[in-house]
Order: C-alpha cells, then sequence, then structure tokens
C-alpha cells in the first residue's frame, strides 16, 4: 500500500509553486495499475454490501479500511466500474418570481459603462454539502468584474441578499452609490419591502430581468459558474462554516486579487479598479 504524506496537498502546492490541480492529475499518471485493481477490488466488495452508498460513503469506508484515497479517485473508478448510484437528486430552487411584490425594468440592456459603481449585477446559488444545502448571494461591479459583496446563509431568503448588499455599501460607501444601478432577477429575495427599501436608502435604483430569460443576467450567472468551478466543485464541504471560510478565501484572495478577466484586459478586478480612468 502507497502511503501519503501527511503534508497538505494544497500547501505542498504552494511550496513547489504548482497548482493542486496539476498534482491530482500528475498523481493520477503515476497511479499503478495493481494499486487501482486493489481499491477496486475493495470497491466491488462495498458495493456489494452497501448497493445504494454514493462515492463518498464508499471512499469513508476505504479509509476506515486503512486505504489513503480521496473521494475524486474514488468518483473516477466508480464511474469507469460503472457503479455509481443513479438517483433523481433534489435541487433546490433559488429563484421564486411568482410574487405579487413590484418588479422593475431592465436597465442595464445596452448600458454603456464608463466606471465603477455605476451598475452591479446579483444572484443566488445553492451550494451541496454533505446532509444539508447552504445558499450563496453574490453581487458583482459590472464594470470592474469585481465581487464587492457576498454571503451564505441556510436560508434563500431576503436576509441572505440583504447581507450581501450591506456588504457592498460597507466596501464602497453609501456616497458613492447614489444612482448605481442594482440588477438582479425578478426573485422575491430582491423584491421584498425590506430590500428595496435598503436601495432606497442609499438612493440605489432597482433593475431586473425578464423572467425565464436567461440572458437577462448572464454576467452575475457567469460569475456564479466561475465560484462553482474553481472552488465549490474542487472542494468537499462539511459545515456552513467550511464553506464561509473557502468562498471568503476564493473571492477575496484569488478572484478579486489574482484571477485574470479578459473583459478587463486580463487583469485581476482590484487591479484594474486602481487605475485612474476607472473612477466614477
Amino acid at each position: 500500500m502507497i502511503r501519503q504524506s501527511s503534508l497538505p496537498v494544497s500547501r505542498a502546492s504552494r511550496t513547489l509553486g504548482v497548482s493542486a490541480r496539476a498534482y491530482y492529475q500528475w498523481q493520477r499518471r503515476k497511479e499503478p495499475a495493481d494499486t487501482n485493481a486493489l481499491v477496486i477490488e475493495q470497491i466491488h466488495e462495498i458495493a456489494l454490501e452497501f448497493p445504494r452508498y454514493g462515492y463518498r460513503r464508499v471512499t469513508h469506508t476505504l479509509r476506515r479500511n486503512g486505504e489513503l484515497v480521496n473521494h475524486k479517485r474514488v468518483l473516477r473508478l466508480m464511474k469507469e466500474e460503472n457503479l455509481l448510484v443513479r438517483r433523481k437528486r433534489f435541487t433546490p430552487k433559488t429563484t421564486q418570481s411568482n410574487h405579487g411584490l413590484p418588479k422593475y425594468p431592465n436597465l442595464v440592456k445596452d448600458l454603456a459603462l464608463t466606471g465603477i459603481n455605476q451598475a452591479v449585477v446579483s444572484d443566488i446559488t445553492y451550494i451541496r454539502l454533505l446532509r444539508e444545502f447552504v445558499y450563496l448571494a453574490v453581487m458583482m461591479d459590472l464594470f470592474s468584474r469585481r465581487c464587492v459583496g457576498w454571503a451564505v446563509s441556510r436560508n434563500p431568503d431576503a436576509q441572505l441578499t440583504l447581507d450581501a448588499l450591506n456588504k457592498v455599501i460597507e466596501l464602497r460607501g453609501a456616497a458613492n452609490l447614489a444612482g448605481c444601478i442594482h440588477h438582479s432577477d425578478q426573485g422575491v429575495q430582491y423584491a421584498a419591502y425590506a430590500y428595496v427599501q435598503r436601495l432606497q436608502e442609499v438612493s440605489m435604483l432597482s433593475s431586473m430581468g425578464e423572467q425565464g430569460n436567461s440572458y437577462e443576467n448572464a454576467f452575475a450567472e457567469s460569475f456564479i459558474k466561475t465560484i462553482k468551478y474553481d472552488e465549490v466543485h474542487m472542494n468537499e464541504y462539511e459545515t456552513l462554516e467550511d464553506v464561509h471560510r473557502n468562498i471568503r478565501q476564493f473571492i477575496e484572495e484569488v478572484y478579486n486579487k489574482k484571477r485574470l478577466h479578459s473583459s478587463i484586459g486580463y487583469r485581476p478586478p482590484i487591479e484594474f479598479e486602481e487605475k485612474k480612468d476607472t473612477v466614477k
């Protein structure tokens, strides 16, 4: 059996100057066939005894048996062996637009931006934990692509979006947001009285996309996909605290400060904002 180092992959990757993804790709190429064969044999034994086990439970069972494997490897092997349990999975609905609250016209369509704090876009997504779902609300400056507000919660309600909005106000300053367009879908979280009132308190303008038109909020949805692909799908969260810690690290230290964006000249958002010509 191959024993792995106790040094966390993330720390080792930073020390060696390589990405964790590159390490796992190398590890996958270097896996001895006989080692895989032993793991596959154990996976079959577990699946025979517990036919409803998914790859996460199989991974934990292997670890309890002394096999040092990660869930991604187990998932890959179970796919190759056609052992994955096919079940209909519940997908939370984050947008509830069938409500009687006021809805607002789209103010960002064909809008020509010249600086920051002119328009922010918002969206909500879910994150699957081992035993529950939690929800993430984000707000992005449409000009600089900087995430200017975010929040996580167990409830996809107006308090979640309000927490994200208040982070925007704290970061940018209420006086600098007067006249700024706030664009979202028609979800009840953004149409709620407390939320709209907070927008009005800082003189932000409500804007909403048309129901059923995915292109109406494409920038926010693209940002959500980036978070899912680059952070969420690369990890296995167990608690709300895990999500909060990792999302904060990704947004504030990676996405805003390091990730290059083609739409702003292949620069990170904060660096782009520091240019004098981005001032409103």
